[in-house]
């Protein structure tokens, strides 16, 4: 079951998977990183065929978001896993590095900056009908996602109780970017409240957004960027076996304040 909010020509999106029994294997931000993803899926026990990656055991994989910018390999990373989606093979919630190609895709004013002109970059030697197809596939993107009869929530960045089951422009701007004031630190990098400290909401949530070196476990939430294009790893959650299943960067392709050359 879709439900949609719609406001300014916009249609905000949760996806209600409560039904679904499959087990899960959700994965952080992958921000480009095409081999690492490739070889976490294949860890995981996943194979690729003519409907992407496929488990032999009917296991389903979830994106938290961020699959582009930054990392040398957006369009391969997009395409994989547009294939899967389309296939019914797994699920994708949108992250804000989405939402910002998504506008790009559009037409509109978007600067090309944090990672986005490395992925308009690639997709200027893409078809048209590639590019078109591609927003259409971003525009329709929940913003997250509750399975197994509401005992797990994914969504990018993080979202409040009373949030769940509803939709609108506050929620949105929670679930792409957290819980942010608008103010930036002295690196220029938003400031966000750590709201799954507080979170005491019936699903268990799952999200990425915020980089760590280490899979973050909180009393009833778990943030699975690992920082792969900042040279950590790429993660995955393995449901309900409440696992974690990583593979390292092959290297570091962006700088981030939290992952200096150096561990201090």
């Amino acid at each position: 079951m879709k439900r949609e909010y719609k406001t300014m020509k916009k249609s905000y999106r949760f996806l209600d998977k409560t039904g679904l029994s499959t087990p899960l294997d959700i994965i952080g931000d992958v921000h480009g990183c095409f081999e690492e993803l490739s070889e976490l899926l294949e860890k995981l026990g996943y194979r690729e065929t003519e409907n992407g990656y496929v488990h032999p055991d009917g296991r389903t994989c979830v994106f938290v978001g961020d699959l582009t910018d930054r990392g040398p390999a957006s369009v391969p990373c997009i395409k994989l896993v547009m294939k899967t989606v389309k296939a019914g093979n797994a699920y994708y919630v949108i992250g804000n590095h989405d939402d910002m190609l998504r506008r790009y895709l559009q037409g509109n004013p978007v600067k090309l900056m944090r990672g986005l002109e490395t992925t308009a970059a690639e997709f200027e030697k893409e078809m048209k009908a590639f590019r078109e197809e591609v927003r259409q596939f971003l525009e329709d993107l929940p913003l997250y996602i509750t399975f197994d009869k509401g005992k797990l929530l994914v969504v990018h960045a993080g979202i409040k109780e009373e949030m769940i089951g509803r939709t609108g422009e506050r929620v949105r701007t929670f679930c792409l970017y957290g819980d942010i004031d608008g103010s930036t630190d002295e690196y220029g990098y938003p400031v966000r409240a750590d709201w799954a400290a507080s979170y005491q909401g019936k699903p268990f949530v799952v999200f990425g957004h915020s980089p760590v070196r280490e899979a973050r476990r909180y009393e009833n939430a778990l943030n699975i960027d690992t920082g792969c294009v900042f040279g950590g790893k790429l993660s995955a959650y393995r449901y309900p076996e409440k696992e974690i299943t990583e593979v390292p960067a092959r290297r570091k392709y962006a700088e981030h304040k939290d992952f200096p050359d150096e561990e201090e």
